[in-house]
């Protein structure tokens, strides 16, 4: 199911305005960072008047690692994870998606993209999904010094707990799949139990087309998943349907990572 002609040339539009926010983690690409100092400034004048309805707060999952990769393998439950970033216009069409195909996303965003677009926040909760922390500037976290990865994990810990009352349910490191011992340490420090990888990879961040996004998930998806995908991306917008309708189809359902975490 592929969207028509207009909306999708306007949606590959803006996902090429975006490139500079939507690198990929784990692609081994050098990270690109957005022109922004290391300790961004608050949200300007586009700020919401009213913060967004409450997020949840991190969770401690009993018998779990600190780094997840995946949930309980007996269950008919997967997470659709998403790094928040690029043109909000894509991002909520892959909302839209999601809550027409009745599935609850996880949104990992980025601390400069929430910068640039605070109301995406409410869109995210009030969607019914979930909201978590990508780091500040989406750079490549394990290889920097100790201060300064701290630094990026707090700064978009600050940005969430300033526009929904909470520093977000999970981190996910940037510019990488797994985060590395000390940078599991870091996110422990800054109020996370638990740092969150990922088991499938959509790379929907090489563009390959809609129908290859559609096979890299469902080639490999399995029960307890965690899917890597990302907003900015038009193909993304465009395997959402069919991919929600072969999870369906599998007795799959996409849930929230903390939904498939708990019991």
């Amino acid at each position: 199911m592929l969207s028509p002609p207009g909306r999708r040339a306007a949606l590959r539009a803006g996902a090429a305005a975006a490139v500079g926010l939507a690198t990929a983690c784990g692609s081994g690409r050098p990270a690109t960072a957005p022109p922004t100092s290391s300790s961004a400034p608050p949200p300007g004048p586009g700020k919401p008047s009213a913060p967004a309805r409450p997020a949840a707060a991190p969770r401690r999952f009993a018998g779990q690692p600190v780094e997840i990769g995946h949930g309980p393998r007996d269950r008919p439950r997967v997470a659709l994870t998403f790094h928040g970033n690029g043109d909000p216009a894509i991002a909520r069409s892959v909302l839209a998606e999601a809550e027409r195909g009745g599935a609850r996303i996880t949104v990992l965003a980025i601390g400069t993209w929430l910068d640039d677009h605070p109301d995406m926040a409410r869109r995210v909760l009030d969607g019914g999904h979930e909201l978590g922390n990508h780091t500040q500037r989406h750079l490549a976290i394990n290889d920097m010094p100790q201060d300064e990865a701290y630094a990026e994990i707090t700064g978009c810990a600050q940005r969430l707990k300033r526009l929904t009352g909470s520093i977000g349910t999970w981190f996910r490191p940037s510019q990488t799949q797994n985060a590395s011992p000390l940078v599991q340490k870091l996110a422990q420090r800054a109020g996370y139990p638990h740092v969150l990888s990922y088991d499938v990879d959509s790379l929907d961040f090489t563009s390959p087309g809609a129908a290859a996004v559609l096979r890299n998930v469902t080639g490999t998806i399995h029960g307890g998943s965690v899917v890597s995908l990302h907003f900015g991306y038009a193909d993304t917008v465009d395997a959402m349907p069919p991919l929600l309708e072969e999870l369906a189809r599998r007795k799959l359902r996409a849930v929230t990572t903390t939904e498939l975490l708990t019991p």
